[in-house]
């Protein structure tokens, strides 16, 4: 298993488990089964509802004897009601409690977007806070102090762009130390990675196969990343499915990479993308695909009653 270094010596598996979308009558087994499959790194977020079933999904496997707490990386995040620093420790104990975990080996401010305490998605003026209300500044002044108690080992942000991250890293203490994004051959990130790995911060990339299972209404025209011609043949030639050649690309990148799954096969059939070395000419390729897209624009967070810019998200 590839692994990636923090800069204190600890390692992150780079492959992992993602369960966003991931049911909770789903996700418990998909957890065991992705332990079972020899995934070491599972990546979970409050807003998705379903921690303590991922918990529970950990708690199995560690009653069964598949592995030790030592031997998981688990990664969650702090949702945009929690961004007040009162409001940041109360929210990753609550995290704990549902993992049934003393601690998390990463925490991450999962958008630099920030509404009002209670408010699950923000949809009036009123139930939004500005960066003037509630600077990001005063969430990563709390972040540290999370990862200074021991609760979180390693700290980062999510879907931050470069001058949201120049932001933070102007401030003294502790850097972000990663900086979770989508990322795929339609939407590469080069300045954001390059930027990254010159200020010493890692990077994940979420939505890795291209988000097939938003197909809704608004996406039904969206380029289909699993069914590109060019994917299909690299995937062929190495007698694999098509994801477990987009895996492969984060990998080769040195990037963490996190695909979500509650199919039992599907999930070890995306294990094999650990075993895969794509060679430079199928990175050049998949380079040149033609196509840019992301799929998760952040719309949601930047309509007419927000006071958030699409500028706040993304370079």
């Amino acid at each position: 298993m590839k692994t990636l270094s923090f800069k204190n010596g600890d390692t992150l598996p780079a492959l992992g488990l993602g369960t966003w979308k991931s049911k909770p009558g789903e996700v418990r087994k998909a957890v065991y089964w992705a332990i079972q499959a020899g995934y070491r790194h599972i990546d979970c977020a409050a807003i998705y509802q379903n921690e303590k079933e991922v918990g529970q999904g950990i708690s199995d496997a560690f009653s069964d004897g598949l592995v030790k707490r030592s031997d998981l990386f688990v990664t969650s995040k702090l949702w945009n009601d929690c961004h007040r620093h009162e409001d940041v420790k109360p929210a990753l104990e609550k995290s704990l409690e549902n993992l049934r975990l003393d601690y998390l080996d990463l925490y991450l401010v999962h958008w630099p977007i920030s509404f009002k305490h209670g408010v699950t998605f923000a949809s009036h003026r009123e139930e939004f806070y500005t960066y003037q209300d509630v600077p990001l500044t005063q969430t990563w002044e709390a972040m540290q102090e999370q990862k200074a108690s021991g609760m979180a080992k390693h700290i980062g942000v999510s879907n931050f762009n470069q001058t949201k991250l120049r932001e933070i890293l102007a401030m003294k203490g502790e850097s972000p130390e990663m900086n979770q994004v989508e990322m795929h051959p339609f939407l590469p990130q080069l300045p954001l990675v390059n930027f990254c790995k010159e200020n010493g911060i890692l990077m994940t990339a979420y939505s890795p196969l291209g988000s097939p299972d938003s197909r809704a209404e608004k996406h039904k025209n969206d380029p289909v990343l699993l069914t590109n011609p060019m994917v299909e043949e690299i995937a062929k030639k190495y007698g694999v499915n098509p994801g477990v050649i987009l895996i492969a690309w984060s990998l080769h990148r040195d990037i963490a990479v996190i695909p979500k799954s509650v199919n039992h096969d599907r999930i070890f059939s995306n294990f094999e993308a650990s075993k895969i070395q794509l060679r430079d000419e199928d990175m050049l390729e998949l380079r040149d695909l033609g196509i840019a897209h992301r799929f998760i624009d952040g719309s949601f967070f930047t309509g007419a009653h927000s006071p958030y810019k699409q500028s706040d998200l993304w370079d």
